[in-house]
Formats: C-alpha cells, structure tokens, sequence
C-alpha cells in the first residue's frame, strides 16, 4: 500500500505526515510538497518561469528533508519525499493519478463560511477530485 500524504510545512500537513507515520509506519509513505505556481503564464514568460520554478524547486528540495526528519515519528518510518511544481492541489491528484497511490492523507487549516469561500481550500479540492480515498487530518 502507498500512501501519499500532501506537505507544505504547515502545521495541519505536520500533523497529517504524523498520522501517516503512525497509522501507517509499515506501508510506503510519500511526502509531497508542491511549489506552487501562479496560473496565466505566457509566451515569452514561459522560459523564464521555467528557470523560476526550476530554481524553486531545487531549494524546496534541499530544505525539504531537513524538515520533515524533525517530525515526531520519522525516525522510526521509512518515507521519501517528492516535489512538483503547479497548483497544490492539481498536482497531488496527478501524483496519485500517475502513480500507484492508495491512499492520500491532507492537512486542513479548518477554515469555514467566508473565508473558506474566498481562500477556496486545497483539502477539498484534493477529496473531490481524488482518485483514491482520502484522509483529512485536522
């Protein structure tokens, strides 16, 4: 069984990797922190994004270990990180779509009325268009 858990270092994604380590410390675990990206890019900008994101990317990646080891549990769980670039919630689903995902663990800030209105929510989007189950850690 794989389990993908959606990380961006906050502390909702924290405590989804956390249940992820403890529910599920004897299955593949995969982090997935996506380096977001403004939608509208064009012509010209294209290239230029590109090398943007690509240079993102690489710093997300350098950082991104070093945090995760400090969660409680990770000592004790083998896990592997992945970064993609895009819209956060897109790309988790394409991660799943794309690979042999079983299940997908989200953190969520627990935003309701207007502000999840206008904020929109990553959560809900991933359960919505998800392939696989998925867990919603508060």
């Amino acid at each position: 069984m794989a389990v993908l858990v959606a990380y961006d270092g906050s502390a909702p994604a924290q405590k989804a990797a956390e249940r992820a380590f403890s529910e599920y410390a004897d299955e593949e675990i995969i982090l997935l922190r996506v380096v977001e990206a403004a939608d509208g890019s064009t012509g010209a900008g294209i290239e230029l994004a590109k090398d943007f994101f690509g240079k993102r990317k690489e710093e997300a990646s350098e950082d991104f270990q070093e945090e995760v080891t400090d969660l409680a549990g990770a000592d004790d769980v083998d896990f592997r990180t992945e970064i993609a670039v895009g819209n956060p919630a897109r790309e988790v689903v394409r991660y799943a779509e794309e690979h042999d995902v079983d299940l997908i663990i989200v953190g969520n800030h627990g935003r309701s009325g207007v502000s999840r209105v206008l904020l929109g929510s990553v959560a809900e989007k991933i359960v919505r268009r998800a392939p696989v189950p998925v867990t919603v850690v508060r």
